[in-house]
Parts: structure tokens; C-alpha cells; sequence
């Protein structure tokens, strides 16, 4: 299966060379297109349509809405008074006393860190031409 055999590679050759070859047909048919000056025929121009006026609406009375009867508000019966309970009162209950709690041995403090010397700085060097940016 691995082997071609010389007319499928022939074929293949040939309808490569004839799609190639009708590409290059297509575009030079095209280029020709846009190159040729034809005249242009003169459109005439219709005449713009009118529409025919619109038909007036006669102007209707307003219906009179019906009188809407007015009831009068219901009372509403009085609500009675709860008296208010009394809440029973809490027992008070002694703060417990907690032990002291020692203090801390004061920590000793750690000796100083010398400073490091400063690095000298470098000197700029001049842009002896103007950069672009890309």
C-alpha cells in the first residue's frame, strides 16, 4: 500500500497543471472586465409617486362615564388593650475571680546589624541616535 504507481502520480500532475491554468483564465477574465470602458446607458428617472390624501376622521363625542355610588367607610371595632407581661428577674451570679497570670521574662535584645555599603552607580550612557519604535 505504500507504493504509488506512475499514472496516479501522472493524473495527479495533470489536474494540478489544468486547475492552475484555469485560475490564471478566471483572473485575466476579470481584469478585462474592470478595464473595459463601456458607456454607461442613461437611466430616465420615474416621476415620484404621490400619495392620495388621507380621509378625514370624523370627530367622535366623549362617552360620558355612569356615576360611580360612594359607600360609606366601615368602622372598625376598637382592640382591647393587653396589659403587658412582667418578666421575671435574673439572679445575679457572682464574677468568678481567675488566678494571675505570671509575667513574661523580658526577652533580651539582639545586637544591631551593620549596614551593607552602597553600590555605586553606573554612568548613563548618551543615545547617540534617535530610536524608533517598530
Amino acid at each position: 500500500m505504500a507504493t504509488c504507481s506512475l499514472s496516479l502520480v501522472f493524473f495527479s500532475f495533470v489536474v494540478l497543471a489544468l486547475l492552475s491554468a484555469s485560475s490564471h483564465t478566471m483572473v485575466s477574465g476579470a481584469r478585462k472586465l474592470l478595464e473595459s470602458t463601456l458607456p454607461k446607458p442613461e437611466v430616465p428617472q420615474l416621476p415620484k409617486p404621490e400619495l392620495p390624501p388621507r380621509p378625514e376622521v370624523p370627530e367622535l363625542p366623549k362617552p360620558e362615564l355612569p356615576k360611580i355610588p360612594q359607600f360609606p367607610k366601615p368602622k372598625l371595632p376598637k382592640v382591647p388593650e393587653l396589659p403587658k407581661p412582667e418578666m421575671p428577674k435574673v439572679p445575679e451570679i457572682p464574677k468568678p475571680e481567675f488566678p494571675k497570670v505570671p509575667e513574661m521574662p523580658k526577652v533580651p535584645e539582639l545586637p544591631k546589624v551593620p549596614q551593607l555599603p552602597k553600590v555605586p552607580e553606573f554612568p548613563t550612557v548618551p543615545k547617540a541616535f534617535p530610536t524608533t519604535n517598530p
